[in-house]
C-alpha cells in the first residue's frame, strides 16, 4: 500500500541479514496511522541482532525458540515488539527469511511527521524519538503491533534518500550486557536524535 510519503519497502528487501538491514533502513521512514494521526519521521540509528550465534539476541541459541522470541522466527519485514523493565515497548524489524531469528532494533528517528500529536502522547515537547522507548510512546507503537507486516497500515516502512556510507558511524552496542562491543549499531554521525550515550564510531 502505497502513501503520499513514499512507497512501503518491497518484503523481499528485508531477506537479508539483519547487520546489512539495519544499514539499509537509515534514512527510510518509519510512519505510524495509530490513532488517526500520522507520525514518525527518519531513522537516523538501529542495532542488529544476528541470529543464535549471538549472545545478546533475545534468540540466542541458548534460548532458543519461545512465545516471547516466536516472531523473529517469522518473515522479514515483520515487527517484533517486545516490552522492557515493566514499563516500555522497543520495535524491532525481522530480517533474514524464516527459521533464522535476526531482528533491527530501531533505535532514535528524526522525528518530522505529526509533531504535536507525539509530544502530547510524551507530554513533552522535547526528546521524542532519540531512544527506542521515547519513539514507540511518541508512535503508539505497544504490543499489539508485534508481528504486524510492515508493508501495511497502521506502521509502515517507507523508502527514503539512501544514505552516504561516510555518513554512517558504526559502534559496539547500548544497554546489553555480552557481546556488547561487536559492531552492530550504526547510525548517522553527528545527528542530534542518535543516542548521546554512545555515538562514537569505530574505526574498522
Amino acid at each position: 500500500m502505497a502513501s503520499s510519503l513514499g512507497d512501503p519497502l518491497d518484503p523481499t528487501s528485508y531477506e537479508v541479514g539483519a547487520d546489512e538491514l539495519a544499514r539499509r533502513l537509515l534514512g527510510c521512514r518509519l510512519i505510524s496511522l495509530v490513532g488517526g494521526t500520522s507520525t514518525g519521521g527518519r531513522i537516523v540509528e538501529a542495532e542488529a541482532y544476528v541470529g543464535p550465534h549471538d549472545p545478546a539476541s533475545h534468540a540466542a541459541a541458548r534460548v532458543g525458540h519461545t512465545v516471547r522470541n516466536a516472531p523473529m522466527f517469522g518473515p522479514g519485514g515483520t515487527a517484533y515488539v517486545y516490552f522492557v523493565y515493566g514499563m516500555h515497548w522497543c520495535f524491532n524489524v525481522v530480517a533474514g527469511r524464516p527459521g533464522d531469528p535476526q531482528a533491527v532494533l530501531i533505535r532514535a528517528l528524526e522525528s518530522d511527521l505529526g509533531i504535536e500529536t507525539m509530544a502530547a502522547r510524551r507530554g513533552r515537547s522535547h526528546d521524542l524519538t532519540n531512544g527506542p522507548a521515547r519513539l514507540c510512546e511518541s508512535l503508539a507503537i505497544d504490543g499489539s503491533l508485534n508481528e504486524h507486516p510492515l508493508w501495511m497500515p497502521p506502521v509502515l516502512l517507507l523508502g527514503g534518500e539512501p544514505v552516504p556510507e561516510e555518513r554512517i558511524g558504526v559502534s559496539g552496542r547500548i544497554g546489553i550486557r555480552e557481546a556488547r562491543e561487536w559492531p552492530l549499531r550504526f547510525f548517522l554521525t553527528g545527528h542530534p536524535d542518535v543516542s548521546k550515550a554512545r555515538s562514537t564510531a569505530l574505526q574498522l
